[in-house]
C-alpha cells in the first residue's frame, strides 16, 4: 500500500455521505483541515497511509474498502462502449475511471443494460436464422461493425467475381509467367510502378505480413510467411494496382453502408484476384475436374498452399464451367470463425458452423490430416465434408503456432465425382437413411436434437424442461 499512490476522492466522499458528516466535521476527527479533506475528494491529494490508518480507527473503515475495485468495471464499460452504437462516443480511459469510481452504482447498472441488450441482439439474430430457415426471411437487422458487414455480404452471394476471373486472364497473359509466377510478378511491379519487393526478418518486421512504402516504392514481406503466401501477397499488390477498376466496381456492386467497409471489402476482393492469378479458372477447373477435386493434388500442380487450393475450390461457378459447388469454414481452436464463403453463399440457413460435432473442431487433434465425413441436418439435407488444419505464420521458437482448421463441403450428392468420397462406408448412397451420417444441426439455439451430448445452449424454439424426477443427457434438457 505504501508502493502505491491511493487516489479514493469519491468512494471517501460517499463514505462520509453514508455517515451524514460534513466535510469540517471528518476533517476533524482525522486531524486535517477541511480544504485538504476537499482536495482529497476531488482526487486532487492522495490519501496518505497515515489516514488510511486514521479513517480505519476512528471510523472502522476496512482499508480495502478505500482501494477500490474498478478494473472489472472498467473493463466491463470499455466493453459495452466497444459496442458499435456506442463507439463514436467511447471516452477515454480516464473518464471510464471516473464513471467506474463515482457513479459505482449507476456504471454497474450500465453495463447490466449493455449485456441485456447484447443478449436480446442474440435472440433476435438467432430467431432470424429460423425464420429464415423456414423460408420467412425478414428485414431484422442490428448495429454491425464494418467487418460483421462485409463478412454478411460476401455469404449471402456465391463466391465468384466474373470481372475478376476475366481481368486475371487478361493479366496472366501479359505476364507470360510459365513456371515462375513470383519472379514474373516481381519483374512486372518492377517495369510497371518501380516496385521492389524485398523479403525482411521478423526482427525488422516483426507485427506486419506485408507493408508497402510509398516513398521508396518497396514492398517489405515477413519472412514469417510460407512461399505460398509471400506469393499470395505480392499477387494481391499486383492485382490492386493492375485490376482497380475492377475491383472498385464489384465493391460499389455490394452497396455497403461505409467506407471502412467498403476498404475491407476492397481487401477481400484482392485477395480473391490473387488466387485467380495464382490458379487461372480454366486450367484450375480442368486440372480438379481430373484429379477428382483431390486438394494435395491441386496445390503441388499449381504451387499454392492447401487453404489457397481449397478456397478456389469455392470460386469455380462460372457459368458453363462450373464445377462442384464448395462450401468452406475456417475456425480456430476456440471456435472463432475467419471465414466462410461458398457457391450460394455459406448456407446458413442450413448449415450455420456452430455446431460442436462438425469435423472442423476435431481435426485439431489430428494436425495436418485429412478427416472425411458425412454430415447430415435436422431437416434431412446431408454434406460430406473434409476437415485439416492450417498452420499459420511461423513463429520464433518461444511462442505458440498460430493455427486454424478448415472446413471443406458440399452436397453429397456429389460424392462420387470427388476423390473424398471414398472414404464414406461402402455401398452407402447419400440420403439413404443407413445412419452413416453424423447428425449435427445449424447451431445449438436453433437445434432441436434430443440427447445431445455436444449441446452447449437451449434452443430458442423449446422451454427448459426443468424436472427434479428426471435428468436427461444434455444440460439443457427441453421439453417436446
Amino acid at each position: 500500500m505504501a508502493d502505491q499512490k491511493i487516489f479514493a476522492g469519491p468512494r471517501l466522499r460517499r463514505l462520509r455521505n453514508a455517515r451524514s458528516l460534513t466535510q469540517t466535521a471528518m476533517a476533524e476527527g482525522l486531524g486535517i483541515s477541511p480544504s485538504y479533506l476537499n482536495l482529497i475528494e476531488r482526487n486532487q491529494r492522495p490519501l496518505t497511509v497515515q489516514l488510511i490508518l486514521k479513517l480505519a480507527s476512528v471510523y472502522k473503515v476496512d482499508p480495502h474498502e478505500l482501494q477500490g475495485e474498478t478494473k472489472g468495471s472498467i473493463a466491463a464499460l470499455r466493453e459495452a462502449f466497444s459496442d458499435p452504437l456506442l463507439a463514436g462516443e467511447l471516452p477515454g480511459d480516464q473518464e471510464l475511471i471516473d464513471l467506474a469510481e463515482t457513479a459505482p452504482n449507476a456504471s454497474a447498472a450500465m453495463v447490466k443494460l449493455f449485456r441485456a441488450y447484447r443478449e436480446q441482439a442474440e435472440r433476435l439474430s438467432d430467431l432470424n436464422q429460423l425464420l429464415a430457415r423456414e423460408g420467412r426471411a425478414t428485414a431484422l437487422s442490428g448495429t454491425r461493425l464494418p467487418a460483421d458487414e462485409v463478412h454478411e455480404v460476401f455469404e449471402r452471394r456465391p463466391n465468384h467475381f466474373a470481372s475478376l476471373e476475366e481481368e486475371a486472364e487478361a493479366f496472366t497473359s501479359v505476364l507470360e509467367a510459365g513456371d515462375d509466377l513470383s519472379g514474373a510478378l516481381k519483374a512486372w511491379l518492377r517495369r510497371e510502378h518501380g516496385i521492389v519487393v524485398k523479403v525482411l526478418p521478423v526482427a525488422t518486421m516483426p507485427n506486419w505480413r506485408r507493408r508497402y512504402d510509398r516513398h521508396s516504392q518497396r514492398l517489405f514481406l515477413s519472412e514469417r510467411l510460407s512461399p505460398f503466401d509471400q506469393l499470395r501477397e505480392v499477387a494481391m499488390e499486383a492485382s490492386l494496382m493492375r485490376m482497380s477498376v475492377a475491383i472498385a466496381g464489384e465493391v460499389q456492386a455490394l452497396k455497403l453502408g461505409t467506407d471502412e467497409a467498403r476498404r475491407l471489402a476492397r481487401f477481400e476482393l484482392g485477395r480473391y484476384a490473387a488466387h485467380a492469378l495464382m490458379m487461372p479458372y480454366q486450367a484450375f477447373h480442368a486440372a480438379a475436374v481430373r484429379a477428382r477435386y483431390d486438394i494435395d493434388v491441386l496445390r503441388s500442380r499449381f504451387g499454392v498452399s492447401f487453404e489457397q487450393a481449397a478456397n478456389r475450390l469455392t470460386m469455380l461457378q462460372r457459368q458453363g464451367a462450373s464445377g462442384v459447388p464448395f462450401f468452406m469454414l475456417e475456425v480456430d481452436n476456440a471456435g472463432n470463425r475467419f471465414r466462410k464463403a461458398g457457391s450460394q453463399g455459406y448456407p446458413q440457413s442450413r448449415f450455420g458452423g456452430s455446431c460442436p460435432k462438425l469435423p472442423v473442431h476435431a481435426a485439431f487433434s489430428q494436425p495436418g490430416q485429412i478427416l472425411v465425413e458425412a454430415l447430415e441436418m435436422p431437416d434431412g439435407a446431408e454434406f460430406l465434408c473434409i476437415a485439416r488444419t492450417l498452420e499459420g505464420p511461423q513463429g520464433a521458437f518461444s511462442e505458440r503456432p498460430r493455427r486454424t482448421a478448415l472446413l471443406l463441403g458440399c452436397d453429397i450428392g456429389f460424392r462420387d465425382e470427388i476423390v473424398y468420397g471414398a472414404a464414406l462406408p461402402a455401398g452407402a448412397a447419400g440420403k439413404s437413411g443407413q445412419g452413416f451420417a453424423t447428425p449435427v444441426g445449424p447451431a445449438c439455439r436453433l437445434c432441436e436434437r434430443a440427447g445431445c451430448l455436444a449441446r452447449a445452449e437451449p434452443p430458442v424454439t423449446r422451454p427448459l424442461g426443468l424436472d427434479e424426477m428426471v435428468t436427461g443427457l444434455s444440460a439443457f434438457d427441453f421439453q417436446g
